[in-house]
């Protein structure tokens, strides 16, 4: 039976995606979960969102169409979350986004941007070298962390700092003479000049490597001599212990429990040591293969103890409803609102507030976010007419049996997604069912107060604390 397994996997599915239907959870339950992990971990296994639909509606993405330069590619984002059958290569992706954090406000080039993200999606799950090499050629960040601005003669340490810092080994693990040699060695890695927006339209940006203005020089970098260039650079970084460590640690604060800031990782231990120690020793064994360290992390004990241990970012909060009610497949003009939804919850997509990307957990939280959050959440699961909430509904009527109030409130739970709430917050759900009595569909009066109230719960369960957590 699917049944026992179902909370297990609509946790699993809410971390490795952005949750499911109720119908979508009892498909994944009768498989088992480690055949679901499998198909996650493959993503190629499933078809693609088909970019012509996505074209018809909203062009190439690439337009310059009007309006904020990251509204629109969001909302065609966060649309794909809604729909792929594909969730972990979106999830991956937003998780590379959050690191390597780049931001259309400086580039004003939306070729290059959604090119950055559909990077994401197709190396993602690969090794940690060839994502940093791709990264590395990648015009949107070359241009984010100035290293068209690196010449022979005049290095910027931009990139080459953050490379360090942020997206591999994090600080104290590496000198400010190690910054110096990297930025040496990605000398004369930059871009063509793409063809200018304004009477030809938008065209990408293509990596170039102009040999004349790379320093070939001898350089000693993290213990090792040699005429380094930037692939070198990249060679050494990914074999470095401390490498390991910095990326486990921001995969397990992404996808299992909150972590402290970034910034303090060089003082603040994990807060679960034993647990970044078996992705270490997964992504070592798998030459830093992110697939094979998701694989240990998501069969491991403590993502599975890990429930309400982290707080869902915006995005994970505005897709998780889209699909509890259910939204169109067809990417109609009001995607831009989901957009514009998650911004102001403080997370604006293709547009992070600075390379260090979002600070997470606790901070998404605050008396203006927590507003906004609870607000959109209530208003898409107050309208009876959306789908996933007649769907819930239907649930209810084609039951028949009268239910109490206890086993009301464990189906709508169920319903929300199996979700996990407190002794405290359950009890009220209880007592304000206890106050309307049995559902009873017998009738178009009886149907409607039914529907109401079914809505109601709904709306108290997705403005709880605990759906709030991931």
């Amino acid at each position: 039976m699917p049944g026992p397994q179902l909370p297990l996997i609509a946790h699993l599915i809410r971390r490795a995606g952005f949750g499911a239907t109720h119908a979508e959870l009892e498909t994944y339950a009768s498989q088992g979960y480690e055949a679901v992990l499998e198909d996650l971990l493959h993503p190629e296994r499933f078809p693609e969102i088909e970019q012509d639909i996505l074209s018809r509606y909203h062009g190439t993405m690439d337009e310059d169409l009007g309006g904020d330069l990251h509204e629109l590619p969001a909302g065609v984002w966060i649309h794909r979350m809604v729909h792929t059958r594909r969730p972990l290569e979106e999830k991956i992706a937003l998780f590379w986004h959050h690191v390597f954090a780049t931001g259309a406000a400086k580039s004003e080039h939306r070729p290059s941007m959604n090119r950055q993200i559909d990077m994401f999606r197709r190396v993602g799950l690969s090794d940690l070298r060839t994502i940093l090499m791709e990264l590395s050629r990648d015009p949107a960040m070359l241009y984010w962390l100035d290293n068209n601005e690196n010449h022979k003669d005049q290095p910027n340490e931009n990139y080459g700092r953050e490379l360090l810092e942020l997206f591999s080994m994090g600080v104290g693990n590496y000198t400010e003479q190690d910054i110096k040699m990297a930025a040496r060695a990605f000398t004369g890695w930059t871009f063509k000049q793409p063809i200018p927006l304004y009477t030809q339209g938008s065209h990408p940006a293509e990596f170039v490597f102009l040999e004349d203005d790379h320093d070939g020089g001898v350089k000693t970098f993290l213990g090792e001599t040699g005429p380094f260039n930037g692939e070198d650079i990249v060679d050494i970084i990914v074999k470095q212990p401390a490498t390991a460590r910095f990326i486990c640690r921001h995969l397990y604060n992404f996808f299992v429990a909150d972590e402290p800031q970034v910034p303090t990782w060089d003082q603040v231990p994990p807060r679960d040591p034993a647990a970044i120690d078996i992705l270490v020793e997964a992504f070592v064994e798998s030459g830093g293969e992110i697939r094979a360290t998701l694989r240990a992390l998501f069969s491991s004990q403590s993502f599975k103890d890990a429930r309400l241990k982290r707080v869902k970012s915006p995005v994970e909060l505005v897709v998780g409803i889209l699909k509890l009610v259910g939204i169109s497949d067809l990417p109609g003009a009001d995607i831009a609102r989901y957009a514009d939804a998650t911004t102001f919850m403080a997370q604006t997509l293709y547009d992070p507030p600075s390379v260090e990307g979002w600070h997470t957990g606790q901070e998404w939280i605050d008396g203006g976010t927590l507003t906004e959050r609870v607000n959109f959440a209530v208003g898409e699961v107050g309208d009876a007419s959306k789908p996933g909430i007649r769907a819930i509904v239907e649930r209810f009527a084609s039951n028949g049996a009268a239910l109490s109030p206890d086993a009301f409130v464990d189906e709508c739970l169920e319903l929300a997604g199996a979700l996990t709430v407190g002794d405290e917050t359950r009890e009220v759900f209880v007592r304000d069912a206890e106050s309307d009595g049995e559902l009873r569909f017998g009738n178009d009066a009886q149907q409607d107060e039914s529907t109401g109230r079914i809505v109601r719960m709904l709306e108290a369960i997705v403005a709880c604390r605990e759906y709030q957590l991931a």
